[in-house]
């Protein structure tokens, strides 16, 4: 079993986590149970998965829930876009944001090829 607090993906995918519930604060109220709720849930999925595939006792396993990861950071893309387009979010932070949810998806496919090609 391994320690997901030592991994690199899961600290930038928790700080991102982070980022994007302080950039929601600022939704406005009728977005509550809409766009605000789903780009929390989406984000917040990315590290969770992570987490729970560090508990499972085989790489193929872990593989699995890191394409459950990559399927929640690609949803959280759209919802980026979508924020943008809405005027939510400024252009820079949408640039921001985007850019480091890039380089988590590519650091979870990196990882999940590792993995799969260890089997």
């Amino acid at each position: 079993m391994k320690n997901f607090r030592d991994l690199q993906i899961w600290n930038r995918s928790h700080g991102l986590t982070l980022d994007i519930y302080r950039i929601t604060q600022s939704f406005p109220s009728i977005e509550t149970y809409g766009l605000l709720s789903q780009m929390r849930r989406s984000v917040s999925s990315i590290p969770t998965n992570i987490a729970e595939g560090c508990g499972r006792s085989t790489d193929k396993d872990f593989a699995r829930f890191l394409d459950m990861a990559m399927g929640s950071a690609s949803e959280l893309e759209y919802q980026l876009i979508l924020a943008c387009d809405l005027r939510y979010i400024s252009a820079e932070i949408f640039e921001t944001t985007n850019a480091e949810l890039t380089e988590i998806k590519r650091m979870l496919n990196a990882f999940i090829q590792k993995l799969r090609a260890n089997r």
